[in-house]
C-alpha cells in the first residue's frame, strides 16, 4: 500500500455545495448570501474585533499593565545598624536628614535589620514590629509621628464630603 491509494470510506465525505452558478439551480443568484448589506457582498467579512466603526475595545482599554494606587504612602527606609551608627541619642527625621540617610520632605519608617545595644530615643512616622521591640529592649522609646492627611490617606479628588 502507498499513500497515493489512500482515501476516505465510501459515503463518508459530502461534497461540497456549488453555488452562485447563475438564475438557474438552487444556490444560484444570492447564493445563500441574502439580498443586500454587508454580508451579501464581496466576501461579506469584516476585520476580528471591528465593531462596526465606533471606537473597538482593544482600542478603549488602558495600555499599561497594573494599577497605581493614588493612597500609597512612600516611606525611606532607615534601619537599626543605621541608628546606631548615628551617635545620637534622640533620632528624628530632622536628624536624619542632617546625617543623609534620607532626603528632606520624606515619610521615615524604621525597619529592623541589624542591631541595636545603645538606647535611643527614636521619632519617626513608621516602626516595624521587630525595630520597636529592638529599640524597647535596648532602653530607647519610639515616637510615632502622624501623617499629614487624616487617617493615613488623602482626600479623594472630587470628593464631595472633603469640605466638611
Amino acid at each position: 500500500m502507498r499513500v497515493d491509494h489512500l482515501a476516505p470510506s465510501p459515503g463518508s465525505t459530502k461534497s461540497k455545495k456549488r453555488v452562485g452558478r447563475g438564475i438557474g439551480g438552487k444556490g444560484g443568484k444570492t447564493a445563500g448570501a441574502g439580498t443586500k448589506g454587508q454580508q451579501s457582498r464581496g466576501r461579506g467579512k469584516v476585520a476580528r474585533g471591528f465593531e462596526g466603526g465606533q471606537m473597538p475595545l482593544k482600542q478603549r482599554v488602558p495600555k499599561l499593565k497594573g494599577f497605581n494606587n493614588p493612597f500609597r504612602v512612600e516611606y525611606s527606609p532607615v534601619n537599626l545598624d543605621q541608628l546606631a551608627g548615628c551617635g545620637e541619642s534622640v533620632v528624628d527625621p530632622d536628624v536624619l536628614v542632617a546625617k543623609g540617610l534620607v532626603r528632606k520632605g520624606t515619610f521615615v519608617k524604621v525597619l529592623a535589620r541589624g542591631e541595636i545595644t545603645t538606647k535611643v530615643d527614636v521619632t519617626a512616622h513608621g516602626v516595624s514590629k521587630a525595630a520597636e521591640a529592638a529599640i524597647t529592649a535596648a532602653g530607647g522609646s519610639v515616637t510615632l509621628l502622624p501623617l499629614p492627611f487624616k487617617q493615613g490617606r488623602p482626600p479623594v479628588k472630587g470628593n464631595q464630603f472633603t469640605n466638611r
